[in-house]
């Protein structure tokens, strides 16, 4: 009779903990939406939508703005579907994140505004006023030589993030020790200076890890600054010292979008 009572208590549990276990998975799906921005399929927690007060998604979640729906019962969003990335991350971590290099800020302003984030619509217009500041001011690279200064080149940039780029590139070959390259080197802000700097001698040569050109000497240097300047969209304003004839083998170089 114990053994009945018991096997009935334990079938009730459960029966108990199988219809919570149900509860949830209903609780948790229905909690899941599923948006159609533009052609895109995006699937996300409704608290993540309704993150902000007022804004458009939470308005549209919580039944205060009508919203057509897809073919599949989706929400669907007439708007970037691409830019709608950047928009749930920022409702996700709280703060603006995007790739580098990216260029449509002014896009994504937009995109926020339509949705009503007056804080992502702020951080963008932030980002912006920073980047036109940044572009406005000229920076520069020196490469030099400890022991002569007249090996050497200045790369003048309205870019920071072309200047970072090329010397990046620049200290992670020098780490590297390939034969011919200097081993012994100091790096700044703006200034990358060799012990001793690599020479015209033959034979002497360093791989660019990022396309694997070869570059031989201080004057390939150049040029290969130059090359870079120009796939990325820059121009050569003019060369800063021209008294050598070549481009190529002046001390400095400026560039300008």
């Amino acid at each position: 009779m114990e053994r009945k009572i018991n096997r009935r208590e334990k079938e009730c549990e459960e029966k108990h903990s199988n219809s919570e276990s149900s509860e949830q998975d209903k609780d948790y799906k229905t909690s899941l939406i599923t948006l159609n921005v533009g052609g895109y399929l995006y699937i996300t927690q409704k608290q993540t939508l309704t993150k902000y007060p007022d804004s458009f998604l939470e308005g549209i979640i919580n039944g205060k703005i009508m919203c057509p729906f897809d073919a599949d019962g989706h929400y669907f969003i007439d708007r970037d579907g691409l830019l709608f990335r950047h928009i749930l991350n920022f409702l996700r971590n709280g703060e603006l994140l995007l790739p580098e290099g990216f260029r449509e800020n002014q896009l994504l302003a937009q995109e926020a505004d339509f949705f009503q984030l007056k804080a992502l619509s702020d951080a963008v217009k932030s980002r912006w006023e920073k980047e036109q500041l940044a572009s406005r001011e000229t920076t520069f690279l020196e490469i030099t030589d400890s022991h002569d200064r007249s090996q050497g080149l200045r790369i003048f940039c309205n870019a920071p993030d072309f200047i970072a780029k090329i010397k990046s590139r620049i200290v992670l070959v020098s780490k590297s020790r390939l034969d011919g390259f200097p081993e012994e080197f100091s790096v700044s802000s703006n200034i990358i200076q060799f012990k001793y700097f690599i020479k015209s001698e033959n034979g002497t040569r360093l791989v660019l890890k990022e396309d694997n050109t070869f570059v031989c000497t201080l004057e390939t240097l150049k040029f290969e600054a130059i090359m870079m300047a120009l796939k990325c969209g820059f121009r050569l304003l003019t060369s800063l010292d021209c008294s050598k004839g070549s481009i190529v083998h002046s001390d400095a170089l400026h560039f300008i979008k």
